[in-house]
């Protein structure tokens, strides 16, 4: 029996999930059965490529190497969540995002895709990458999902509006080869899903663009937003903002007990974790929800916790 957990966010939470995955690798008693660490997925902070989630920051190319690095020598791939989809044919030789490209061509790593653009350039250009299909391209059809996963895709994302829809999950061959996206913040059935994730594309186009000029100068996320009034909706969503308390009621959302009760014995053994947005507290209560034993959480959100604050990445009172 496998569980093999995506987590977030291999960039703006480096140290946190290393401190996990030791803390996993040393303390197996505090776990479910079968519970890996599948990847870490996520992008540097002025990947054009990246969709889903915009991500700001700067890095340069030694954190770049440091963070391939420390996590492929401890088995862990990289899957880059290149699903931006405003890219266009001038975007693909970007310079960073093929510098992290060729850093990262081990074999190991992976990469998330939604523009047709960026995948075919990818397969070209870097055949190592593992390529997964993304949830972004809201594939609610079941017809549709399964001639998705009988392509050429290393796994495929189910869209989480299909979380609970077992007549169709049922039927797909091969289950193991689809993930399931368990803690959605996003309301079920959102009618502007895809115009927001052009929206954040967008965005991170704008920025990564900014980043490349105006280095040292901060990039003004109101103004940019005020140019583009047709995406207030959804740039001013707070679904992203919900804890973990706050989506345990959505129709999507899929409890522990039923990924060991329901979706392992039917096949499925790929569950993603999304939180590229989510504050430290709050991911590390999804982190324990999902694959910390219900009798071993308080236990283990406590030496967890304790780990982090010995390794500096957060600071506890009274310590």
């Amino acid at each position: 029996m496998k569980a093999r957990f995506h987590l977030p966010d291999f960039a703006a939470k480096y140290k946190f999930n290393l401190v996990f995955a030791e803390f996993l690798a040393k303390c197996p008693e505090f776990f479910r059965e079968g519970v890996e660490i599948a990847s870490v997925y996520g992008a540097f902070p002025q990947s054009i490529w990246n969709g889903g989630r915009t991500q700001d920051g700067f890095c340069q190319k030694p954190f770049v190497k440091s963070v391939i690095q420390a996590y492929n020598e401890r088995g862990i791939p990289l899957r880059f969540t290149f699903t931006n989809p405003m890219i266009e044919k001038k975007h693909l030789s970007d310079d960073f995002c093929n510098m992290v490209m060729h850093l990262a061509d081990n074999g190991l790593n992976e990469v998330i895709v939604f523009s047709p653009l960026l995948e075919e350039y990818i397969r070209k250009n870097y055949p190592n990458y593992k390529i997964t299909s993304s949830t972004c391209k809201r594939i609610t059809d079941g017809d549709a999902l399964i001639d998705e996963v009988n392509k050429d895709y290393h796994i495929v994302v189910i869209d989480y509006d299909l979380n609970h829809e077992f007549d169709i999950l049922e039927k797909i061959p091969d289950k193991k080869k689809c993930e399931l996206l368990v803690n959605a913040c996003c309301n079920p059935g959102c009618p502007i899903r895809s115009e927001h994730y052009e929206a954040l594309g967008i965005q991170q186009i704008a920025y990564a663009n900014h980043i490349k000029k105006n280095r040292g100068i901060p990039f003004d996320a109101e103004k940019f937003q005020a140019g583009y009034p047709q995406y207030r909706k959804f740039i001013e969503c707070k679904c992203a903002k919900r804890t973990l308390f706050d989506i345990t009621g959505l129709k999507n959302h899929i409890t522990p007990d039923e990924i060991w009760e329901k979706y392992i014995p039917m096949g499925f053994e790929q569950f993603k974790i999304e939180g590229r947005t989510s504050g430290t507290l709050n991911l590390i209560e999804h982190y324990m929800y999902y694959m910390v034993k219900p009798e071993c959480r308080d236990r283990a959100r406590f030496t967890f916790m304790k780990w982090l604050a010995e390794n500096g990445v957060i600071q506890v009172m009274g310590e």
